[in-house]
């Protein structure tokens, strides 16, 4: 009888680790009631495809959605390129699929503001948060390198938690030059914050975002969802600005490896 029970108690606990709820997290380049908008039906797509749960999660600003990360606290992520380097090091994450695209940062200003503006010493600088990798590294690299700015003028920089943060200030005139994407100020539903920008500078471009997965996801489980995620209807992948998803490994991400340790801001 104490065998049966062991053997009932065994079984149990396998058919529970086989249905554990699967947890994405995704980078909050947007306000998390847009993502949830974007997400949750792509979360619903996956269970019902894979016969797991999986629970879109994100978080109220980068800095939070980083600890998270970088504690393993996601099963698997769609985070920015240099989230995963980091990622990738300190929790072993890997690189499964990414859109075949490529992704640049975008400086923007109000409209009659002139470029001259971007080497003025009281310029006020607007990004959404220290680590973005298009929005804030790459445009604070080309500021520093192309335009002569001084960095410490950029240590004064704000930080407003999302992109779409910084596209309003900047209307607002609450900073005068600020820090995205394309796609961000593409998708921006605020059509009077848009009209009052334009874009002064374009970064060189880098592999987008990936899909992420923790090393110790059973290989069974990254699988199924790494199939259902390259089969995505197309209308779940035009939510996302992405026409279509390819596989990858971590070697795709060796040139912001490189620049991260170029910017020193790579950890130990």
């Amino acid at each position: 009888m104490r065998l049966i029970c062991l053997s009932l108690t065994s079984l149990l606990v396998t058919v529970q680790l086989i249905h554990a709820d699967i947890i994405m997290g995704v980078v909050p380049q947007q306000s998390p009631l847009k993502l949830q908008k974007v997400w949750q039906p792509i979360a619903e797509y996956l269970s019902d495809k894979t016969g797991q749960k999986v629970i879109f999660k994100t978080e109220r600003s980068i800095a939070e959605f980083e600890k998270v990360l970088y504690s393993g606290g996601y099963d698997f992520a769609y985070m920015n390129p240099y989230h995963y380097v980091v990622a990738h090091k300190k929790q072993d994450y890997r690189a499964k699929i990414r859109a075949d695209k490529n992704i640049r940062g975008i400086l923007v200003m109000k409209k009659g503001s002139g470029i001259e503006r971007l080497q003025s010493k009281d310029t006020r600088y607007l990004f959404p948060s220290p680590n973005a990798f298009a929005a804030t590294l790459l445009t604070k690299h080309d500021l520093i390198q192309t335009f002569k700015v001084d960095p410490k003028v950029l240590q004064k920089a704000r930080y407003v938690n999302s992109h779409d943060s910084v596209y309003k200030a900047v209307s607002r005139d609450i900073g005068d030059v600020g820090g995205g994407i394309e796609r961000t100020f593409k998708n921006m539903n605020d059509i009077q914050t848009k009209e009052n920008l334009h874009i002064v500078h374009r970064t060189k471009a880098y592999p987008s975002h990936p899909f992420a997965f923790r090393d110790d996801l059973k290989e069974e489980t990254t699988q199924r969802i790494v199939d259902a995620l390259l089969q995505m209807p197309t209308t779940l992948l035009q939510a996302l600005s992405i026409k279509a998803l390819h596989q990858i490994d971590n070697s795709e991400y060796k040139s912001v490896e490189d620049l991260a340790v170029l910017l020193n801001i790579m950890p130990e």
